[in-house]
């Protein structure tokens, strides 16, 4: 097989049989569906097996979270192309035709995004490709807002949402796999910053749609947690020294303002959770910039041009997107 879905799963029974029949539909066939189940106890493996004979199942015998649980299904595979797919998901029967066409017409690219929308509003996006600003704040392009089509002429993104991406596993083995000290969430936004500085472009499907059911899956103080410790942990870790000298009072700025708007909420779990999760990622400081030596011995690209893909996320909201590549 040319293509492997790998799909995280963890007591997601109620959301295996949208997400396992959309792949069945799908137009595109040379390709293998592999369940990895994070010790599942709600009958998530009996399912499977049952009801969908042609989808490998790999149990694992600890709880990957997300990071490790996708590398492991990256690792049990051997086909060009990895595609991981949240269980939380349907995709439209020609999203696979779409992601595998759009990442084939573009050499460069080592990765390729979906279109991912509401699964309950469908008209509405979650993520139009994701960006990356210079005060090491993450985001997906076109969130919340109606799908227009302003997005859809776009040939490059920064990167893409792992909720439903397209990865060569070429470039994987190149850069490395998701880094499993994040545990979960922005583990994409690292591959995705990784990616580019080694020099591999990222390319949209606007006609590779997938419907998504948002936190079903996470949230709450977890992800809250995770969030507050990992923003600070993927900048430290991955922006070349040049920007982090120019941009260090933004990002500072930004950590600070997240800090007083958790101090101002702090009745509430999920703020107390980022806090902690903040606390964590300073402590961790002196950790993340030993493992800073990696990132920078795999940068191929001159900073500037990371920089200017960050800078696209000053622009207002609903035209955060590219006029041109500068390595284009």
């Amino acid at each position: 097989m040319r293509v492997s879905v790998i799909i995280p799963n963890g007591n997601g029974r109620h959301l295996l049989p949208a997400c396992l029949t959309s792949l069945r539909q799908q137009t595109y066939r040379d390709f293998q569906t592999v369940v990895v189940d994070n010790r599942s106890t709600d009958g998530s493996r009996e399912y499977v097996r049952d009801n969908f004979p042609e989808v490998s199942l790999l149990p694992l015998a600890y709880d990957g979270v997300f990071a490790g649980t996708v590398n492991a299904g990256i690792r049990a595979t051997r086909s060009e192309i990895v595609v991981l797919l949240n269980n939380d998901t349907e995709a439209e029967p020609y999203w696979l035709t779409e992601l595998i066409a759009a990442l084939d017409a573009a050499p460069r690219a080592g990765a390729a995004a979906s279109k991912l929308l509401l699964f309950d509003r469908r008209g509405t996006l979650h993520s139009a490709g994701d960006f990356y600003a210079l005060d090491g704040m993450p985001g997906s392009r076109g969130v919340w807002t109606q799908d227009d089509g302003r997005y859809d002429g776009d040939r490059s993104v920064f990167g893409a949402c792992a909720g439903a991406a397209a990865y060569r596993r070429a470039a994987l083995e190149d850069v490395g796999l998701f880094d499993e000290s994040l545990i979960a969430y922005c583990e994409d936004v690292d591959l995705n910053i990784r990616l580019r500085l080694a020099g591999y472009d990222c390319v949209f499907a606007p006609r590779a749609r997938v419907y998504h059911r948002l936190s079903a899956t996470g949230g709450g103080p977890p992800a809250s947690y995770h969030t507050g410790r990992n923003f600070l942990t993927v900048a430290v870790k991955d922006l070349p020294a040049p920007l982090l000298w120019r941009h260090w009072r933004r990002i500072a700025g930004r950590q600070v303002a997240i800090a007083l708007h958790s101090l101002r909420h702090a009745r509430e779990p999920a703020a107390r959770a980022k806090l902690r999760g903040q606390l964590a990622g300073v402590r961790a400081l002196p950790t993340t910039l030993l493992r800073r030596r990696d990132v920078t011995r795999r940068t191929r690209i001159d900073p500037a041009e990371l920089e200017w893909w960050l800078a696209q996320a000053d622009r207002p909201l609903g035209d955060r997107r590219p006029t041109a590549d500068p390595a284009a």
